[in-house]
């Protein structure tokens, strides 16, 4: 009867309609150890995130090293070999992959049903995309500095600073390309389509950046697609991680990389309003 009694007593708070900040806390962390469960599972994908900048790193840049020429151009203080310019693009790839990653899961999550659960929370659903999108940066940041490790190898080194100075960077930049891929989830029926998302959208973003090529070659060859790289979201990715490796900081970019994140956050919060959002005119949708 007592035992009872104190179960009655310790009735979680949501079921009274009132939610702590120890609910959202309990959530956050499930949803981060399930992502870090499901990471620590597919170790094949831990290797594949490497796999593309490391190819980049190694054959590619070796290859274009002495035909794509470095300016002396900020951060940069002095001529300095490709390797070290394109090591901040290569980073953000692995951000974009992940994010990219991230929204296939939630479509297979989708389709398996998982994800009607985390939706039935009474949590908000804003904080519950939140906390997956941080789950996901989180798993990002592993590989990132994981590739700066490896990157050593090639002599791409920055100041020692510049590795904790990059944190920041990476946690902004892995946001909004994390909520990027949420919105993309948002919109995807079947994961069969993925492919065709990856085509349209990794792609183009990743080669109309400033990830590979300085931009100031890009306007001598062509000048509308010096504009798309401009306004391109990923150039501005790419730009905020160069300078913090160096310990300094772009404020433009930093100013377009968070209002992206807020646009995309908010589409996707919407698109996944089974009231308002893609859910609602695919009758529902899971």
């Amino acid at each position: 009867m007592t035992e009872i009694a104190a179960t009655g007593a310790a009735a979680p708070a949501a079921r009274r309609g009132v939610l702590t900040p120890a609910h959202y806390l309990r959530c956050l962390e499930g949803i981060v150890r399930r992502e870090g469960l499901r990471f620590l599972g597919q170790r094949g994908r831990f290797f594949s995130a490497l796999v593309r900048p490391l190819v980049w790193l190694g054959i590619f840049a070796a290859g274009f090293r002495f035909t794509l020429g470095v300016s002396i151009i900020p951060p940069y203080e002095t001529y300095v070999p490709y390797e070290i310019y394109v090591a901040p693009g290569l980073a953000a790839m692995i951000q974009l992959f992940n994010g990219m990653q991230s929204s296939l899961s939630m479509v297979y999550d989708r389709e398996m049903g998982s994800m009607r659960v985390l939706m039935t929370s009474p949590l908000p659903r804003w904080f519950l995309l939140t906390a997956k999108l941080l789950a996901g940066v989180v798993v990002s940041l592993f590989q990132v500095y994981a590739f700066l490790a490896i990157a050593l190898f090639w002599e791409v080194q920055a100041p020692w600073y510049g590795y904790i100075a990059v944190l920041p960077a990476l946690v902004l930049t892995g946001m909004m390309l994390g909520a990027l891929g949420l919105l993309l989830s948002s919109t995807i029926r079947q994961l069969e389509n993925f492919a065709g998302v990856m085509n349209f959208v990794i792609f183009p973003m990743f080669f109309a950046s400033s990830a590979l090529y300085p931009l100031w070659r890009v306007k001598e060859a062509n000048l509308v697609l010096w504009y798309l790289c401009e306004a391109n979201p990923f150039t501005h990715a790419v730009e905020l991680i160069r300078f913090a490796l160096y310990g300094k900081f772009d404020p433009v970019s930093a100013l377009v990389v968070a209002g992206c994140l807020v646009a995309f956050m908010a589409a996707a919060v919407l698109g996944y309003d089974p009231g308002r959002g893609m859910l609602a005119r695919r009758g529902g949708g899971e």
